[in-house]
């Protein structure tokens, strides 16, 4: 427990000087974390019938995130994102030489865990590229809600949980959990649009909204994810708290989703 809490601590830190810093140090943190969630993908996913294209897979997830990253800096015009192309065409090329009984297995888990591990990073990481100039308060405010979204389920769920919300997944969420953090998220962004601005009330409550349901559904599908693979973490880089996939398991779903809201808006 005290190994669980000094990670936790740290690893709130790391995210919040990061998120704050300068615009370079988050988009190069967050696509970091990005390519080594995907990795995590990779290594989970390897047996006898599927072996993900490991080193292919993280550079074309380097490849992706670089891209990505210097377009939301300014740096490159988003056209030049059409040169993951031949990165993702060489998965398949590759795979004509590497011999395997069902190559197409390892294709499409390579690409899975690409879409799967590094994409949302980058979705993230535009929040805070919403505006002309680098503005943390979105991305800085996503976490915060997402994080006030786990801590209301949680509390809900120990005091009132009763109804099991998916218990074939995950036997330990309950459906008064998962409306005690959409609504704590909720009261937490109405806050935030005073504290933060940036976006109006309704805005803020909107995220909210889809960080607690799509952030809930993000955690059910890591958890059916490990349930599939028979393991209990998606790896040990975070001492108590398991892998990345396990930590940002909610970001992985929501933060397109508020990207595409928010960008619309």
């Amino acid at each position: 427990m005290k190994t669980r809490a000094i990670t936790g601590f740290f690893f709130v830190v790391a995210l919040v000087c990061a998120t704050i810093f300068n615009p370079f140090v988050f988009a190069i943190f967050f696509s970091i974390v990005g390519i080594l969630a995907s990795r995590e993908f990779f290594n989970i996913c390897k047996t006898e019938e599927t072996n993900p294209l490991m080193e292919l897979g993280i550079l074309t997830s380097v490849v992706l995130a670089s891209l990505s990253s210097a377009y939301f800096l300014g740096i490159l015009p988003l056209v030049y994102l059409i040169l993951i192309i031949p990165f993702i065409s060489l998965l398949f090329i590759a795979s004509l030489y590497l011999k395997r009984e069902k190559p197409f297995n390892d294709i499409a888990y390579t690409l899975l865990g690409i879409w799967y591990g590094t994409v949302p990073f980058l979705f993230f990481i535009g929040l805070g590229f919403l505006e002309s100039t680098f503005n943390p308060n979105i991305p800085m405010g996503f976490l915060i809600l997402l994080w006030a979204n786990d801590t209301g389920a949680y509390l809900t769920g120990r005091a009132f949980g009763r109804k099991k919300l998916f218990e074939r997944i995950s036997p330990n969420k309950t459906w008064e959990g998962f409306i005690g953090g959409v609504i704590l998220a909720m009261g937490i962004a109405y806050g935030l649009s005073y504290w933060f601005g940036t976006l109006s009330k309704v805005e803020w409550v909107l995220m909210a909204s889809i960080i607690g349901i799509f952030g809930t559904l993000g955690d059910l599908v890591e958890s059916m994810l490990k349930r599939s693979l028979g393991i209990k973490d998606s790896g040990n880089i975070l001492p108590g708290h398991g892998g990345f996939l396990d930590r940002f398991d909610g970001l992985l779903i929501a933060a397109p989703l508020v990207y595409i809201l928010l960008t619309l808006f």
